[in-house]
């Protein structure tokens, strides 16, 4: 199917006032940034029933105009020292804009997914292939919108340099909300960009590095037959894990921590992994209310850690639902301002930049509270959300779900795996597999 789409246009949408300079002019990066310059860019979409795709260009050139960072471009400096240095440059070059046509796809297409990854969906987003690093020549932002037979679907790309997903939904919230009923951004726009600022003042900056771009020592290998399905959660399923993991607990569990517990304890069983291994489950963790002093939680930039629980696999099966869910509750607990500066003060004195994570770990992304649904542009509220490139194995992208206190989780697996998870009776009493 990939070879049906075809690209009509490729646009740059500059912030509306180009011209009017930006009051901040240099953004320096953190250790979080620094340590993901190896890393794809983050893709996410919305599909709807209908678009005009002049008035998304046009309220993009306005949300621009707010969260300019998006606009600007990566710098590298060379050093005397044979390292780099990089600051995101908010000079408004703009965020690339790609509008196709895959006229053959429908909607059932999109929302079955493809099974096999990459599948002809890898094309609707027009990140795939994308490092941060290359944000010092590509747009930190990229937006593709594809127009298929019965409805749209809007692909986005973003450099988790520069935003992570709080920010990057809070934009999404912004432009749907000026494109469907605030054209001058006037009343979305109340406040000025309050930005992440410094908060790791132990650290000299610019912040001195080996240049992402030479090869790395080292690669993890991960696996290229993998498989995408959509795991639903119904509320009613969700208050049942709940309540279990809460029953076997002896602190008190969210009912996200049980929900994830529960897929984390069914991938391993089936995972044929032995019971001495070491299995992670990786959840991005919002530091902006954790850091001391406190951020706002408004304020835009990549202020994300990632927390990982790590137990072998026979702790993991041998233990109950509860358990396996204090795993990732006391994982969540100890993401505290001083674990984080200690973080960031070791990470300068001893420099990774990972080009992936561990492809025998659950690598959580996303979040249950962005609220993807009311992203109308003005014409309709969207049918679903999906995640596109870079595929890995255990990557768990979290979804809001349609229903009330719903979840949907678009899963990245190995086909062995998958097929188990289809005949387990007990995974299937609790999750819906799509």
């Amino acid at each position: 199917m990939e070879e049906e789409l075809v690209v009509i246009s490729k646009s740059i949408v500059n912030p509306r006032s180009l011209k009017k300079p930006t009051s901040v002019k240099k953004i320096q990066l953190t250790p979080w940034d620094l340590s993901r310059l190896r890393f794809g860019y983050l893709q996410r979409g919305l599909l709807f029933h209908k678009i005009e795709v002049k008035q998304l260009q046009a309220s993009l050139s306005v949300a621009l105009d707010r969260f300019y960072p998006l606009a600007g471009r990566l710098v590298k400096l060379k050093n005397d020292d044979d390292t780099v240095s990089f600051f995101i440059s908010c000079d408004g070059s703009g965020v690339e804009f790609v509008h196709a046509v895959a006229k053959n796809i429908e909607l059932s297409d999109v929302l079955e997914l493809s099974g096999s990854v990459p599948g002809f969906f890898a094309s609707f987003f027009p990140a795939t292939g994308i490092k941060n690093y290359h944000g010092v020549s590509r747009s930190l932002l990229m937006v593709q919108v594809t127009e298929m037979k019965d409805g749209v679907f809007i692909g986005f790309g973003y450099n988790s340099t520069v935003a992570d997903a709080t920010s990057i939904w809070k934009f999404i919230n912004a432009w749907s909300e000026i494109c469907s009923k605030d054209s001058s951004g006037s009343q979305t726009f109340q406040r000025r960009l309050h930005l992440k600022g410094w908060f790791f003042d132990e650290i000299d900056y610019p912040i001195h590095i080996p240049d992402p771009e030479t090869k790395p020592t080292s690669y993890v290998t991960t696996p290229t037959n993998l498989q995408e399905k959509m795991f639903h959660v119904t509320k009613e399923n969700v208050l049942k894990l709940d309540a279990k993991a809460n029953d076997e607990a002896d602190q008190k569990i969210s009912s996200i921590q049980a929900v994830l517990a529960y897929i984390w304890r069914s991938m391993v069983k089936h995972s044929g992994m032995s019971r001495e291994e070491e299995t992670h489950c990786r959840l991005p963790i919002n530091m902006r209310q954790r850091l001391n002093p406190p951020l706002e939680e408004e304020c835009f930039g990549n202020v994300s850690q990632t927390g990982i629980a790590t137990v072998t696999v026979g702790e993991l099966l041998d233990h109950g639902l509860g358990w396996a869910a204090m795993q990732i509750n006391n994982m969540e607990l100890s993401q505290t301002d001083e674990k984080a500066k200690a973080f960031a003060e070791n990470w300068v004195e001893n420099i990774k930049i990972p080009v992936s994570v561990g492809s025998k770990d659950l690598v959580v992304t996303n979040s249950h509270r962005f609220d993807v649904y009311c992203n109308d542009f003005g014409w309709g509220k969207p049918i679903a959300a999906r995640a596109g490139p870079p595929y890995l194995n255990g990557r768990l992208v979290v979804f809001k779900g349609i229903g009330e206190a719903s979840l949907d989780f678009q899963a990245c697996l190995l086909p062995q795996v998958v097929e188990k998870l289809v005949k387990d009776a007990e995974f299937n009493e609790y999750v819906s597999i799509v």
